[in-house]
């Protein structure tokens, strides 16, 4: 029996760092590694189904080929040679940027830079997308307001006595923060959560909050009208630290809690009692979610919320925080996100980088001059996460060919004409950051691949020799196969840092210049070198208001829609998306897809608990089974992102492509809905 310490490099946000146990070659258990200290206790279900997901009977370990319909297993020889054929005749007939490069973010690592490299440097460019699915409205408010995206070190939760839950439900998005969290209200803090839902993480709440989705900005919009009504503010913090203060206290005297109340549908009585709470106890962390800012009024619903630390000045000290996204672990990157995931100022000629991932499917079908004719997908299963699969799945069978590399027949696999088996996290090694915890850490070999499994940096060298190209020219693109190549890598990476991979074998480093307290110096990288409540770069790159303001979302509060209902699709702890959920284990527990209804609305529908309906809209509609649970508000209902169709439901054939007001994210979460009763359910 060997021990390993690695790191899970998932789209999560603990990023745990686990001790790995192997045996003749295959993992026995998942075990903790204490020496983090945002994830000391062991994973969550996820991590402990690693023992199953790497050694899957139903992994796929081999490449394949669709013919007539069904998966043949093929050699390497004979996929690359196909695929060689393809990329030569496509460049030759139509030019390099018919080709789609799509990948996504099913495992974080250095290597992942490799795939670009491939495209760029050596097929001599393509056409890929820009944008993001989760989170850049948010990222882009804060860098606008703070001028970079970083937080506290998640323990220091411990130290606030005021904890703001906003649309975050971390009892299943993000558990090991719901340790400190239970510290500190052991140690007196007090919990409010704003959410459409009751949720596991409302239990010792002291105050809940259930407005309607979207209307988040009126509601922090008009507790910053009371705050300043009733001089809540800490003056010596704006008159030093913040730009717009005037502007801002004019601009939200139009915002009351009556107004606010009509909008969101929560009582004045309530919003006013969040606004004492905000402005009376200290120090305060808000704690936003991620759902939010999917909306086409994202970005300015993050800076409303963001403004009431402001106007408290709880920024940069223990226990005061804006807990949204902490990038300094990204050491290693030259951009950081969300301005990573914006389209060049002046693009090089080979990348065309002009789809939006929000709008995947109409900008695919839409892309002239050259047509697409082919895709490569890595890291991703758009045909289950990106909006409006219908039009997605249009896409894809439009074009001549699709490349999918994959580690399970996944939607987007079964699409596709060639499939290359992907590797595992114990495959290959690689360093990763995380968006939540400080650390550096490694992501370590720990397997041999299973299979006939290459890394796809193997995969591209392979492919790229299978074109011809010299390996000369390769070795300085390109990463030669092998584990020695890998390490010599990263130890280049971390020796600019003084790290090495032995030290982050023995586990977790915290990241070279960490900030524990985010902003303790009160240095903020904005244009005036303030906070800027008044942000003219909001106007000049965005064309929005440079104070935060509230505006209906797109769709959801049109008059006299055919579809009453707002429809939630929030992520769940038995998945990272679309992951995770085909192991038995996992699929035991999170069991069939349900909508959740507020047994008021179904009743006026006819519908019973366990009756089999129908969700839909002018998009599309998919049939699940009702669950009715007083856990969602009135008017809402819940369908949790990332079930496949091959599961039966993928919520995404109910969303629109949009992007969000900022920071070109997708705003798929505005959709409205009905549900009917099928017939023959009962």
């Amino acid at each position: 029996m060997k021990e390993f310490v690695t790191a899970c490099p998932r789209n999560c946000y603990s990023t745990c760092s686990l001790v790995v146990q192997v045996d003749k070659g295959r993992i026995t258990a998942i075990k903790p590694m204490p020496l983090n200290r945002a994830t000391p206790f062991n994973g969550c279900l996820k991590g402990q189904s690693y023992v199953e997901r790497a050694h899957s009977p139903d992994r796929i370990i081999y490449p394949h080929k669709k013919v007539n319909g069904r998966f043949k297993r093929i050699s390497w020889d004979e996929a690359l040679s196909i695929i060689a054929e393809k990329l030569s005749f496509i460049k030759e007939k139509y030019g390099q940027q018919a080709v789609l490069f799509y990948s996504a973010s099913g495992m974080s690592g250095l290597l992942n830079d490799f795939s670009l490299n491939f495209w760029r440097d050596v097929y001599g460019g393509a056409t890929t997308v820009y944008g993001n699915l989760c989170w850049p409205a948010g990222l882009e408010a804060t860098r606008l307001t703070l001028g970079e995206n970083k937080h506290n070190v998640p323990w220091d939760l411990e130290n606030a006595k005021l904890i703001v839950l906003w649309g975050k439900n971390p009892a299943e998005s993000n558990v090991h923060e719901m340790v400190p969290i239970n510290n500190a209200l052991d140690n007196g803090a007090k919990l409010v959560v704003i959410d459409p839902r009751r949720t596991q993480s409302t239990q010792r709440a002291s105050l809940l909050l259930q407005p309607l989705p979207s209307t988040d900005a009126a509601i922090a919009l008009a507790v910053s009208n009371i705050i300043i009504q009733n001089n809540w503010v800490d003056y010596d913090f704006i008159k030093q630290y913040v730009l717009g203060y005037e502007e801002f206290k004019e601009h939200v005297k139009q915002y009351t809690p009556q107004w606010a109340s009509e909008i969101s549908g929560v009582p004045v009585d309530l919003i006013e009692k969040l606004a004492w709470h905000v402005g009376n106890i200290k120090p305060m962390t808000i704690i936003p979610g991620y759902g939010m800012q999917r909306y086409t009024n994202g970005g300015q619903t993050t800076r409303a919320i963001l403004a009431l630390n402001i106007l408290t000045g709880n920024i940069g000290k223990p226990g005061a925080c804006w807990h949204y996204a902490n990038l300094q672990s990204y050491v290693f990157d030259d951009v950081l996100e969300p301005l990573s995931y914006y389209p060049p100022e002046k693009p090089d000629g080979k990348i065309r980088r002009t789809i939006s991932t929000a709008r995947l499917g109409h900008e695919m079908l839409a892309t002239k001059n050259p047509e697409l004719k082919m895709i490569w997908v890595e890291r991703g299963n758009p045909l289950t996460q990106n909006p409006n699969t219908s039009r997605v799945l249009e896409a894809f069978r439009k074009l001549d060919f699709r490349v999918v590399v994959e580690q399970f027949f996944t939607d987007t696999a079964l699409e596709a004409d060639i499939i290359l088996p992907a590797k595992s996290m114990f495959e290959q090694s690689d360093i990763i950051g995380s968006y939540w915890n400080p650390y550096v850490q490694l992501k370590q070999k720990i397997l041999e691949p299973a299979g006939e499994v290459k890394p796809e940096t193997e995969i591209y060298w392979c492919l790229a020799q299978k074109m011809g190209f010299d390996k000369t020219f390769l070795e300085d693109v390109l990463l030669p196969p092998g584990d020695e190549h890998v390490d010599r890598f990263l130890e280049s990476k971390l020796n600019k840092f003084n790290l090495s991979l032995e030290q982050l074998k023995r586990g977790p480093v915290l990241a070279p210049g960490l900030q524990e307290i985010a902003f303790s110096d009160f240095r903020f990288s904005t244009p005036s070198g303030k906070i800027e409540l008044l942000s003219n770069q909001m106007s000049e790159l965005w064309d929005e208001s440079p104070l935060p303001v509230y505006k209906p979302a797109v769709e959801l509060f049109e008059d006299k829609s055919p579809f009453p209902l707002f429809l939630m699709s929030p992520n769940t702890k038995n998945r990272i998306h679309s992951q995770f959920n085909n192991l038995k284990i996992i699929s035991l527990i999170s069991g069939e897809p349900v909508v959740q209804m507020n047994p008021n609305d179904a009743a006026e529908r006819g519908i019973n608990d366990g009756d089999m309906v129908e969700v839909y809209n002018h998009r599309g509609a998919v049939s699940i089974k009702a669950q009715l649970t007083y856990e969602v508000r009135k008017g809402c209902v819940v369908i949790p992102n990332g079930w496949w169709r091959t599961q039966g439901v993928s919520v995404n054939m109910l969303s629109e492509g949009r992007e969000t007001d900022i920071g070109h994210g997708s705003a798929f979460h505005n959709n409205r809905v009905e549900v009917r009763l099928l017939k023959n359910s009962k």
